[in-house]
């Protein structure tokens, strides 16, 4: 476990991926001291001239000016550089917040001899603390000339409450080229869905317009990032970039009638599911990795929002942790989803074992193999409306004693 990690490893922890290198992405971290932790808080991505972005970002109404700004910056589809902060979210702090943003996007937009609107910047930790300027001056500079380093100091360096460091990476074929995606993401707590709930920067060679890139990555956040939740709460730093340098050679993406678009979606779209689970699998205080699965809605919308009803409640997530099969708590949670259900057509099952069948307790219900079921670190929920045809699946963690010490004591 890297020295500055706060917790135990979570226990559903994976390795991290050997992402290979991606022509015209070089990453770079340094110590800007944000925190007195001692360890690197400040990775620096320099991209390619050319290079392609996209982005998806919080839809909390109290976001940093670092989201503000890149938001309004993403309609140029250009970016030099990305500045990851660790320790400080910048969020809730005025002007003051504001001008430290800018300033960063100065430096390195000098360094680089490009335009400001270029550079992307991210922070995440405590908020209503300003970023201070001068460390944040002194740790770009050293990240500039830092030697370059692996995906894996990078994924470590944007971290807080993290336990391990999360990767994925994948491949796809465009108009006969081999394309490489590298992703990197952090999270563990202040996780719901509401556009991204986290940090996450997807880097590909591909040659792809940003319209078309923007396109895939609302697409896949939504069916990945926007099915996720530990803890109910959406940050106000919540942000995923993707950056496409174009080195590839392939005949740019503009479009699904582009030769491999197709293909480069769905690898998109893989290390994006990759990248949610990942940020579950380390929920503060987790134990056990849940997926609700919803069928019979009456739109797979309605079935996504029945899911995080369950997903979200603190009784169920405390059941499971307690390996509880009292299923009719997850009843419960359906019902006050807000979303058309019936009692009478409502079934519920754990582990492909249903307890509930139409609004009834099954007669032959045996609990014995749900009990076993539930003593696995990777739990299923079954939920069947029985009402049409929408289906979604979402994903959460269970609630632990440990997810109390960690928030209770995160600032000191």
């Amino acid at each position: 476990m890297p020295p500055h990690m706060p917790h135990a490893v979570s226990p559903l922890a994976r390795s991290f991926p050997a992402i290979p290198p991606i022509a015209g992405v070089t990453l770079r971290v340094a110590r800007a001291g944000y925190k007195d932790w001692g360890r690197c808080d400040l990775t620096y991505a320099e991209l390619a001239e050319g290079t392609a972005v996209a982005g998806v970002f919080t839809r909390n109404v109290c976001c940093s000016s670092e989201v503000e700004l890149g938001r309004a910056n993403i309609a140029q589809g250009k970016a030099r550089a990305l500045v990851v902060n660790a320790g400080n979210s910048n969020a809730f702090t005025g002007y003051r917040g504001r001008e430290a943003v800018e300033a960063i996007m100065d430096q390195v937009a000098a360094r680089l001899a490009c335009p400001r609107e270029q550079v992307f910047v991210s922070s995440t930790g405590v908020i209503g603390v300003p970023l201070p300027k001068d460390k944040a001056r002194a740790g770009v500079a050293a990240a500039l000339i830092a030697p370059p380093c692996s995906w894996q100091d990078a994924a470590d360096t944007i971290g807080t409450t993290d336990t391990f460091a999360k990767g994925a990476t994948a491949t796809a074929v465009v108009d006969g080229r081999t394309v490489t995606l590298g992703a990197i993401v952090k999270g563990s707590g202040m996780i719901a869905p509401d556009m991204a709930t986290m940090l996450g920067y997807v880097f590909t060679d591909c040659a792809i317009a940003p319209g078309f890139l923007q396109d895939l990555l609302v697409k896949a956040s939504a069916a990945t990032f926007n099915c996720i939740t530990v803890d109910s709460d959406t940050s106000t730093s919540d942000t995923v970039l993707a950056f496409a340098t174009g080195k590839a050679g392939n005949a740019p993406l503009t479009g699904f009638d582009s030769a491999g678009a197709d293909a480069f979606a769905a690898a998109l779209n893989h290390v994006c599911h990759q990248l949610a689970h990942l940020v579950v699998r380390d929920g503060e205080g987790a134990q056990k990795f849940i997926a609700v699965s919803v069928t019979g809605a009456t739109s797979d919308e309605s079935a996504r929002k029945v899911g995080l009803s369950i997903a979200n409640s603190p009784l169920v997530k405390t059941a499971i942790a307690g390996e509880d099969a009292n299923w009719g708590r997850v009843v419960m949670a359906v019902g006050k989803a807000g979303e058309p259900a019936d009692r009478d057509t409502l079934s519920i099952g754990f582990g492909g074992t249903w307890c509930a069948r139409k609004g009834l307790p099954l007669a032959d219900y045996d609990e014995a193999p749900v009990a076993a079921h539930l003593k696995g670190q990777d739990i299923t929920i079954e939920v069947d409306l029985g009402l049409g045809e929408g289906r979604a699946t979402v994903w959460t963690c269970d609630l632990t004693h440990g997810y109390i010490s960690i928030n209770a004591d995160y600032r000191s």
